[in-house]
């Protein structure tokens, strides 16, 4: 089976990550086209909070966040999702340079490209298609004088471990001087984990899908329904986990490869963080950087952070 250049990293991360035990898959490549249409789907569910706190915080505070900010930003978000988020920062800032969408996604960085286009016809708008988690480079064409600053909302900080987490901020610092990160706070396990196993089904489509893309980018036979959703709250780490657990005994087949699951045995594959505010203040201050301004929603689920270096 030939596959394309662009697929090999997946081709690695998928076997070695299925040989490995236990097994795990990268959260990453959650996000295809089905996927992030299904993540769409998760953020209107009423179990998800994370979507509706966040917003509370961008519509009551985005004026205050630009004025910290100040003029001539280059508003530069990895991972930009749908783009609706950063429109409701955009509108306020004082003569942005532009706006720098990044996305693994082909589908989901011209969906963010064509809503932030729309809104703002005449902001210079560069995508880049790139994995944020990886070595990647500010387009080349973008004008001078524009101060990058890192958008990086939904709380996707969180599904980085803390030295993971820890390197990313560290890239970021060689980037821009500012950015503004949004996390979700930690809270009572009983709020948190309907949100990750909504009743509707949704989140545990979003997480077999991913086994779906397995099989269709690799001849992979995955039967998605001997694999059930389960999302786990793990206090001693402090992050909400997805994993599928196998049903059954099974053998299945991956790009020509036979891996065995036992019943019961499970595949690793996200994490989510729960932040407090002190406890990102003192992982930004490791990166080399300092939290200027922090906002909450009303009812402190929620935090979106100012970090300045």
């Amino acid at each position: 089976m030939n596959l394309p250049v662009a697929a090999d990293p997946l081709r690695s991360a998928v076997l070695d990550g299925l040989r490995a035990s236990p097994k795990r898959l990268p959260s990453a490549y959650l996000y295809d086209a089905t996927g992030s249409a299904l993540f769409e789907s998760i953020c209107a569910l009423p179990e998800y909070y994370l979507t509706r706190a966040e917003t509370e915080i961008l519509q009551r505070h985005a004026p205050e966040m630009a004025r910290c900010i100040g003029p001539g930003a280059l508003l530069i978000e990895p991972g930009c999702g749908s783009g609706e988020k950063a429109c409701m920062l955009l509108q306020h800032l004082e003569e942005p340079a532009g706006f720098v969408p990044i996305e693994i996604s082909p589908s989901a960085l011209q969906a963010a490209e064509g809503l932030v286009r729309g809104r703002f016809p005449r902001l210079a708008v560069h995508p880049l298609r790139a994995d944020f988690t990886a070595s990647w480079s500010l387009p080349a064409d973008l004008a001078p004088g524009g101060r990058p600053v890192l958008f990086f909302p939904g709380s996707t900080l969180g599904n980085f471990d803390p030295t993971q987490a820890l390197a990313l901020l560290r890239r970021w610092r060689a980037i821009g001087t500012q950015a503004v990160i949004g996390v979700d706070l930690r809270k009572d396990p009983a709020v948190l984990i309907p949100a990750y196993d909504d009743a509707r089904g949704v989140t545990a489509a979003f997480n077999r899908n991913l086994l779906a893309r397995i099989n269709r980018e690799f001849g992979a036979d995955f039967d998605l329904q001997s694999f059930a959703h389960e999302a786990i709250w793990n206090d001693r780490e402090g992050r909400m986990e997805m994993h599928l657990r196998s049903l059954r005994a099974q053998s299945v087949q991956v790009d020509g490869h036979r891996l065995e699951f036992q019943a019961g045995e499970t595949i690793h594959t996200e994490n989510s963080y729960k932040y407090t505010v002190e406890g990102l203040g003192e992982l930004a201050r490791r990166a080399g950087w300092q939290v200027a301004a922090c906002w909450k929603d009303e009812q402190g689920r929620f935090a979106e952070h100012l970090l300045r270096a």
